[in-house]
C-alpha cells in the first residue's frame, strides 16, 4: 500500500469542525488531560484558529478523516504547529509525515519564516518526527501548556 496515494490532505471546512475536536480529545485523553486552552480552541476552531489567520488541515484516508494539524498564527512570519493528532488505528502509516510535509510546504508558499511547537519528551515518536523535519530544541517559556516540557522550532 502506498500511503502517498491513499491519503490526501484537505483544508478546514465548517463541516469538519467536530473532527479536529474528536481527534485531539482522543489523543489528549490517552496521554495527558484536556487543558482549558485546549477546550477553548477545540470548541471553536473557526474563531480561535481560522479567524485569527491560522490554518487547519486534515488527513483523509479512503473516506475517513484520520488526522489533523493546525498552524496557529503568532505573527506575520511565525506560526505554531499545533493540534496535530492521528487516530490510533492508523498510526505508523506515515500520516504524521504527510501532515508535516504539507505544513512545511504551505509555510514556504506563504512566506512563513519560522514554525514552532510545544511537546512532551515522553512522546518519542512525535519528537523523532519533529527532529526528522529539522526542528531543533529552543528554550521553553512557562505557562503555555502544563504538559509541555519541550519547545522546538524550524526556520523555513
Amino acid at each position: 500500500m502506498n500511503i502517498d496515494k491513499t491519503v490526501i490532505i484537505i483544508p478546514f471546512s465548517t463541516d469538519l469542525k467536530e473532527e479536529i475536536k474528536n481527534l485531539n480529545l482522543e489523543w489528549l485523553k490517552k496521554y495527558f488531560k484536556v487543558e482549558a486552552k485546549d477546550d477553548r480552541i477545540l470548541s471553536d476552531p473557526q474563531g480561535e484558529i481560522i479567524n485569527k489567520g491560522g490554518m487547519i488541515f486534515f488527513a483523509k484516508y479512503n473516506t475517513k478523516i484520520v488526522g489533523t494539524v493546525s498552524l496557529l498564527k503568532i505573527d506575520e512570519t511565525t506560526f505554531e504547529l499545533s493540534k496535530m493528532a492521528v487516530t490510533n488505528n492508523v498510526q505508523g502509516l506515515g500520516i504524521g509525515n504527510k501532515l508535516m510535509l504539507h505544513c512545511i510546504e504551505i509555510a514556504k508558499q506563504k512566506g512563513i519564516k519560522k514554525l514552532l511547537l510545544y511537546s512532551n519528551r515522553r512522546l518519542l515518536p512525535a519528537i523523532y518526527l519533529y527532529k526528522k523535519f529539522d526542528f531543533v530544541e529552543v528554550p521553553l517559556e512557562d505557562g503555555v501548556y502544563e504538559r509541555a516540557d519541550i519547545k522546538m522550532e524550524r526556520i523555513i
